[in-house]
């Protein structure tokens, strides 16, 4: 199940963010010296979700929990929504490591595909990838996401300024392999 964070997610974040710390902080940004902590913070953790709640109504981002069995596992996030002729946004997700190689995360990249393009009506997404996270490529393999090449020093990840891959999905593609996309990764 795929659904927002709310505050009362704190317990399951706090565990899965602090267990899984190792796994996941070389693939992400550093949080800013003195900013509150929201893995260690609940009040860290409700300005988190509100922020989320006012960037999926503003229309800037859509933000899920992955759920297992009603544990939190991960999360899948389109980001950066930027409407006029751009029509565009980017997906970040992550997974926690014990989760990680049951296609999960695959399955959540198609399914916030799907809305996406049919339901917040998209025209293009692209996943940005460290190429050296060899488990994230794998995803956009699976999902057959186009590669578009190298961005040098793309985003600031670790403290480190790294160069990412870029993937990407046109609504154009999404229209001739939707269908089966769904069908591999959203039946049943």
């Amino acid at each position: 199940m795929m659904r927002p964070l709310a505050e009362q997610d704190f317990a399951q974040w706090t565990e899965v963010r602090v267990r899984n710390e190792e796994w996941l902080s070389r693939w992400e940004p550093r949080r800013r010296e003195g900013s509150p902590d929201p893995t260690r913070d609940r009040s860290a953790f409700a300005t988190r979700c509100n922020t989320r709640d006012r960037e999926r109504s503003s229309d800037m981002a859509y933000p899920f929990g992955i759920f297992l069995d009603q544990l939190l596992v991960g999360e899948v996030n389109i980001n950066n929504v930027v409407r006029g002729a751009l029509q565009s946004a980017s997906v970040g997700y992550w997974i926690d490591e014990r989760q990680a190689g049951h296609s999960y995360i695959a399955e959540a990249v198609a399914a916030v595909t799907r809305f996406a393009f049919e339901q917040i009506r998209l025209h293009r997404l692209e996943i940005c990838i460290v190429p050296r996270n060899l488990n994230s490529i794998k995803v956009v393999e699976k999902l057959e996401y186009r590669n578009e090449g190298l961005a040098e020093r793309y985003l600031e990840i670790a403290g480190v300024w790294e160069d990412h891959l870029r993937f990407a999905i046109t609504r154009e593609e999404w229209d001739l392999r939707g269908e089966e996309i769904s069908q591999r990764w959203l039946a049943g």
